[in-house]
């Protein structure tokens, strides 16, 4: 009887070893699974964050020079209204923001150029614009304004919510825009 309880405790010993190791190989695949998981959330995380900069960096390709040299983000032109009067310069302005406002779904209320400030010695020319636009646009348009060449400055900025439903959802803003005109004397 002692070879066959012998050959059941040797039997129960594989058998204890074996599912040991069963056990032992179902954590090792469930630990690489979680570490799996784990990369590809954090691929995915990376992936999100590299859009948003491309989109924080400018919404397009690098400009290049002429010798095909990265210029990075630097506006092209000249960093003052043109025009080879002031009253030109001012018309220029207004055509400026204007196209913004159009660029972004809005309408121009009024506007009114104002060459007679006390800036207007120093060559800045003054725009007060009135328009329309959509809430989600106010980013967008504020952006169009102050990006690029000429330099142009939002000196003031007031924004009046829709105020019934038969307005929609456009907004009235009224704004105040600078630019510095140089006559190149």
């Amino acid at each position: 009887m002692k070879p066959n309880l012998l050959s059941t405790r040797v039997s129960t010993t594989k058998l204890a070893a074996v599912a040991g190791y069963v056990a032992l190989i179902a954590v090792a695949l469930a630990l690489s699974w979680t570490a799996l998981a784990a990369i590809g959330e954090q691929r995915a995380s990376v992936s999100a964050a590299e859009a948003m900069l491309a989109q924080l960096e400018g919404r397009s390709q690098l400009a290049r020079r002429d010798d095909g040299s990265a210029m990075g983000d630097a506006p092209a032109g000249s960093p003052f209204l043109e025009g080879q009067t002031l009253n030109v310069a001012g018309a220029a302005l207004l055509q400026r923001i204007a196209t913004a406002v159009r660029r972004v779904g809005g309408n121009v209320l009024s506007s009114q150029v104002d060459l007679d400030n006390t800036r207007a010695k120093d060559g800045w020319i003054e725009l007060v614009v009135s328009c329309e636009i959509e809430q989600a646009s106010l980013q967008q348009l504020l952006y169009n304004v102050e990006a690029g060449m000429p330099f142009l400055f939002i000196d003031q900025l007031v924004v009046q919510a829709p105020t019934t439903s038969t307005e929609g959802h456009r907004m009235r803003i009224l704004m105040s825009v600078a630019g510095q005109w140089w006559s190149g004397k």
